[in-house]
């Protein structure tokens, strides 16, 4: 019996391997989700480096919101890394939940995300 970790590890690659297989090209938005925080990341895979990332352990964030562990502080994250991919130049992503279920915390987000301009 697998454990709930490898459970969600199995599920992420999963998942990772259906979006690189799809992706064309596109960088990948890359979302974290613990029990008190939420992080995103857009990765371009082929040089295997971060090019823009939000989180709610950022300090004008943690001002703003009383936790980020609420759908209202993934909405503020998705708004904002929607905000620097653009002004990095990046307009399309494709979406990667990880092993966590498109529901909640990670859905706000994808749309908050979408809703300032992002396109995937």
């Amino acid at each position: 019996m697998l454990s709930p970790k490898e459970l969600h590890e199995r599920r992420a690659k999963r998942n990772r391997y259906n979006i690189t297989k799809n992706a064309q090209g596109r960088l990948r938005l890359s979302v974290h989700r613990s029990e008190k925080n939420i992080s995103v990341q857009i990765i371009d895979d082929k040089a295997g480096k971060t090019l823009v990332s939000a989180s709610t352990l950022e300090a004008d964030l943690r001002k703003k919101l009383k936790t980020g562990a609420n759908k209202e502080a993934a909405k503020a994250i998705g708004q904002l890394v929607a905000e620097r991919a653009i002004k990095a130049g990046i307009k399309e992503v494709v979406f990667d939940r990880g092993g966590y279920i498109y529901h909640g915390r990670v859905k706000e987000l994808a749309e908050a995300a979408r809703e300032a301009g992002l396109s995937f």
